[in-house]
């Protein structure tokens, strides 16, 4: 990492007809944030008056930048994506407002490459209106793995210590099962066994794995995936020294808030994973994509056009992705120090003891 002290975090704009710069804008009006990170908002200043005269007591200071070595920590630098004038429309779905959130996306994800900002916190996108010939993605999470060229990525919820991870993503729900597969979930288990260690300080990480059938199952009366599949690569898991225990129901596993007893959940699909996550998270859940060589978080919710432009928007979300960024980026550099002292082999006795109490 290049600035230890104080990150350089990036701020891709997201949709601009949706809440991402009135978040953006409101966050930033507290100087006490400058305290924590020099942030890099990537838009263009004409988009951000727009919001600023949306936005009740809004204090925010910024300088325009063309290069980064001109950045000022003591407030916000905003780097001029575009300077044409376009059209904004709060809450309307458009084309030009998903090819504005494209360019501030991959501007951002540009200087993330050349280490000129430290972590990125990437504000909502709206997955119809940003498809292009230039941008051909389902969301920010493949739109990463692909820039980044790693061969798989975690998608994963964090609220303080309840953390869901899913097996596959933005996928219709007819096509789940075809892709999962043992292979599939020993990446994933592997991916966020690692990230666990590397970016949240856990040296031995409690993984917990959700059934992809009612009731795990129900020893193959409900489907065979469990017995066939899932069980195969959490056996494999633990030979490879991860402790990932299950597979467990889904719905009984999240009622009586098993989750508690373990550093992370392994969900199969979306919404097996997403609903209970927020619905138990209280709106201060932050997305982060684990397996990248940076860092990104994002806040947990989408555009929300039905409140843009209305000085409505609930900042938690986004706040919490800021400094769990900023935390992240800290935690690495610590992992990074600290690797001289390697992980000891899990006793196998752990794996029966934990599966014991979480059930």
């Amino acid at each position: 990492m290049t600035h230890q002290d104080k990150p350089v975090i990036g701020i891709s704009c997201g949709d601009i007809n949706g809440i991402g710069l009135e978040l953006i804008i409101r966050a930033f009006s507290d100087s006490r944030m400058m305290d924590l990170c020099t942030p890099v908002v990537f838009a263009s200043s004409k988009v951000v008056n727009f919001y600023k005269k949306t936005v009740a007591d809004s204090n925010i200071n910024y300088q325009n930048i063309k290069d980064f070595t001109k950045l000022n920590p003591k407030q916000v630098n905003l780097f001029n994506c575009w300077e044409e004038e376009i059209a904004v429309a709060p809450g309307q779905l458009t084309d030009e407002a998903g090819k504005y959130a494209a360019l501030s996306l991959q501007t951002a994800v540009a200087a993330l490459k050349q280490q000129q900002i430290d972590g990125l916190v990437t504000a909502p996108i709206h997955k119809k209106n940003i498809q292009s010939p230039e941008f051909s993605f389902t969301g920010h999470t493949p739109y990463l793995r692909a820039m980044f060229e790693v061969p798989d990525v975690v998608m994963m919820l964090c609220a303080g210590n309840f953390r869901v991870a899913l097996v596959t993503e933005h996928i219709p729900v007819g096509e789940i099962a075809r892709h999962i597969t043992k292979e599939a979930i020993l990446s994933k288990l592997q991916l966020l066994n690692q990230s666990l260690q590397r970016d949240f300080g856990i040296d031995t990480p409690r993984i917990a794995v959700l059934g992809l059938n009612p009731h795990a199952g129900d020893e193959g009366l409900i489907g065979n995936e469990e017995e066939t599949i899932i069980r195969p690569a959490i056996r494999e898991a633990k030979n490879k020294n991860i402790l990932a225990v299950g597979p467990y129901s889904a719905d009984a596993f999240f009622a009586r808030r098993h989750f508690e007893k373990f550093d992370a959940v392994l969900a199969m699909y979306h919404d097996q994973g997403l609903i209970p996550f927020k619905a138990l998270a209280s709106g201060e859940g932050v997305n982060y994509t684990a397996g990248l060589p940076v860092v990104r978080t994002s806040p947990d919710h989408g555009t929300a056009f039905d409140i843009a432009g209305k000085g409505k928007a609930d900042i938690s979300s986004f706040l919490t992705a800021i400094f769990e960024c900023i935390d992240i980026i800290r935690r690495r550099g610590q992992y990074v120090e600290n690797r001289k002292n390697p992980m000891k082999k899990v006793n196998p006795e752990v794996f029966e003891r934990l599966e014991d109490e979480a059930i």
